[in-house]
């Protein structure tokens, strides 16, 4: 959990379900599980925050040049934070995705350190249950679903394929894909 809030993407969808399962086996505690989860994303929020915090925009800027972020996002979630202040630090832990790469922005507008990291672990700890449960209720049906996704795994790796080609596509495009055109009239 601390890596995937790190901004290293390492789905806790993956990682909490079976934490659940393994709470009906004896191994975990579901609470323990929870507070594992919760904490574990508080952690790796620190670091995205604490980079957010030193780097601000002219990080962004640099990570927009490499195509690792474009700057119009970093732009969209700071004017998020803004707008809606540290409930944003609870509710985006609920949606996937955005959840693992708000603490950047929210360190760089400066929120309070301690009041981000609250809302976070409440947030996170939501999160981390409902996953977590969703895994107890597979219980001993656990193994099954290894039958379902025998077939679907290999469409999820292709989806996730042409998902980063698209991804790729977005951030790799030249410059002259958006420039105006030439407007010294018409080609003869």
């Amino acid at each position: 959990m601390t890596i995937e809030s790190a901004c290293i993407p390492l789905p806790s969808e993956i990682i909490m379900p079976f934490s659940g399962y393994l709470v009906t086996t004896g191994r975990f505690t579901l609470w323990g599980v929870v507070l594992a989860g919760a904490v574990g994303n508080v952690l790796g929020s620190w670091l995205s925050y604490w980079l957010g915090l030193k780097g601000g925009r002219p990080l962004a800027q640099r990570l927009a040049r490499w195509r690792v972020i474009r700057i119009e996002e970093y732009d969209r979630a700071d004017g998020w934070l803004n707008r809606h202040g540290l409930q944003v630090a609870f509710w985006t832990r609920l949606l996937p995705i955005v959840r693992t790469f708000i603490s950047f922005p929210a360190g760089a507008a400066r929120v309070p350190f301690w009041r981000f990291s609250l809302y976070t672990f409440l947030g996170s700890a939501v999160w981390s249950l409902v996953l977590a449960y969703i895994g107890v209720m597979f219980r001993e049906h656990w193994d099954r679903i290894r039958e379902y996704w025998r077939g679907l795994d290999l469409i999820v790796i292709v989806a996730l394929g042409l998902l980063f080609l698209l991804w790729l596509r977005s951030h790799f495009r030249s410059s002259h894909d958006a420039a105006p055109p030439d407007s010294s009239g018409p080609r003869r």
